[in-house]
């Protein structure tokens, strides 16, 4: 435990905690901070699409000032902050785009990966634009995938952190549930919402368990999200929107630093 894209309609799916962050944790955070650098991988959810404040210099990649590893280098002033991440990254774009910082000197790295690769942006086209039996039916295919593929694509990239980043403490990071049940909500059916947010659980779950085998923490953002899903009247994520589809289903600001910034703080 120690060792640690939506081009259409949305990103991935999945977990939370949102735990509070102890004095240990704190003293633990300082530590990295003053021993390594610290390097933030993945997809939109760390890039921090729908946070807004993008860095012009990230381009597509949309890495914004208010997402979750821009936020704890802030905090914790590492000796180096390398921000790779970029929105639309599958595992095999973490593996040839975004590993160059990492070295030995390295003492954190976050990542979040595996919803693009599953399928979950054609997942919420389905599940908005098409009937409950064939959301239900393309959620069904994406599940399919995460139990006979995709653990071997994670397995590629945490052995590549571990290999280039042998004495990083890392730290994979899940993805919210989308919904609130069980409340009167514009958009998508009861069932499809359900279905959805099941999805992102069986997600998280796969990705938790890879994790785990190569000794990395898990950050878990379910907790966190919780009161703060669509249709909570307190929504820490983009509902579909139509004006700017691409910041759909994503976290907000408040979303990237209450949901995602106390996860990471938590599992640090």
């Amino acid at each position: 435990m120690r060792r640690s894209r939506l081009a259409a309609y949305v990103s991935s799916l999945l977990l939370a905690a949102g735990i509070a962050l102890t004095g240990a944790t704190t003293a633990q955070a300082s530590q990295l901070a003053a021993t390594g650098g610290y390097v933030a991988l993945g997809d939109s959810y760390s890039s921090g699409v729908g946070a807004g404040s993008y860095i012009s210099s990230s381009g597509d990649c949309k890495r914004s000032t208010k997402a979750h590893p821009y936020l704890w280098a802030a905090a914790h002033s590492p000796s180096s902050f390398d921000f790779t991440a970029c929105s639309g990254a599958r595992t095999g774009d973490v593996l040839a785009n975004q590993l160059t910082p990492l070295s030995t000197a390295t003492a954190l790295v976050s990542v979040s990966v595996g919803g693009n690769d599953a399928g979950f942006a054609d997942v919420m086209t389905t599940c908005v634009l098409q009937s409950d039996s064939s959301c239900l039916s393309r959620i069904a295919t994406a599940r399919a995938y995460v139990d006979s593929t995709l653990p071997g694509k994670l397995d590629s990239v945490y052995t590549a952190i571990r290999t280039k980043a042998p004495n990083a403490r890392v730290v994979v990071i899940g993805y919210p549930r989308f919904y609130k049940l069980g409340t009167t909500c514009l958009g998508l059916s009861e069932t499809k919402r359900k279905a959805i947010n099941e999805a992102a659980d069986y997600l998280d779950t796969a990705i938790a368990r890879r994790a785990a085998g190569y000794g990395f923490a898990f950050g878990d953002v379910r907790t966190g999200f919780t009161g703060h899903e669509i249709c909570s009247g307190d929504s820490w994520l983009h509902s579909l929107n139509w004006l700017n589809v691409g910041e759909s289903y994503h976290p907000t600001a408040a979303g990237q630093s209450g949901g995602y910034l106390s996860a990471l703080n938590s599992a640090a």
